[in-house]
């Protein structure tokens, strides 16, 4: 399949889930996560009338952008993966929205950096696992009430990556309970779902899915 038709599947699925949970399609941003898409592929996916892209390291988001040129223009670019503090500087010149502050102490360096509010969103390790960073459940009010202090970051959401299962109802405990601590904090936007899960992550009030797989792979 080319990826104009995958982007096609990936959007109905998309919204067939969106309807089931009571939502119009257009309520969940589709986010192509390109970490493993290079540049044709992800002028292919542009063409499909993707927006949004999502990256994991900074340098290949960097190197993508500058080759593609003009076409940069009108597109939105994520910051999507594990993002250390050192590289926050380079960070804020390279993308729009960054999902993956996992720290008060990374939140407070990017902030340090940007000249005008940047869209966040508060990594949250909802499963606990040791393997993942982000904020801790038990953690993120008063992290979420340290970061507000921040000036220039301008926090919409929660973002978390669910653990990898088998049957994707398996992971539907953790999308609820990441919305659920979106609502307490009186946040609107939730980052959930990749391609093994994210139809059940848009069921349970998924803004954003970070489809990478289902658009890019054969």
């Amino acid at each position: 399949m080319s990826i104009e038709a995958n982007v096609h599947a990936v959007r109905q699925r998309i919204a067939a889930a969106a309807q089931r949970s009571g939502r119009p399609a257009a309520a969940v941003t589709l986010v192509a996560a390109a970490k493993s898409a290079n540049v044709d592929a992800i002028r292919a996916a542009i063409e499909a009338g993707v927006v949004h892209f999502g990256e994991n390291r900074v340098q290949d988001a960097q190197r993508k952008i500058q080759e593609l040129g003009p076409l940069r223009v009108g597109t939105t670019w994520h910051m999507i993966g594990n993002l250390q503090s050192n590289k926050a500087k380079i960070s804020v010149e390279v993308f729009d929205i960054i999902q993956s502050v996992a720290s008060v102490r990374l939140g407070q360096r990017l902030d340090r950096f940007l000249e005008e509010p940047r869209t966040v969103l508060l990594e949250v390790n909802v499963a606990q696992e040791a393997t993942k960073q982000g904020f801790q459940p038990g953690e993120l009010a008063d992290a979420y009430a340290e970061l507000r202090r921040c000036g220039n970051l301008e926090i919409r959401g929660l973002m978390a990556i669910a653990p990898m299962t088998a049957d994707p109802q398996d992971v539907r405990p953790v999308f609820r309970r990441l919305r659920e601590m979106a609502q307490g904090l009186g946040l609107a936007e939730l980052s959930m779902g990749m391609t093994n899960d994210f139809e059940v992550a848009v069921e349970e009030g998924a803004t954003m899915v970070r489809v990478g797989r289902a658009i890019f792979s054969a």
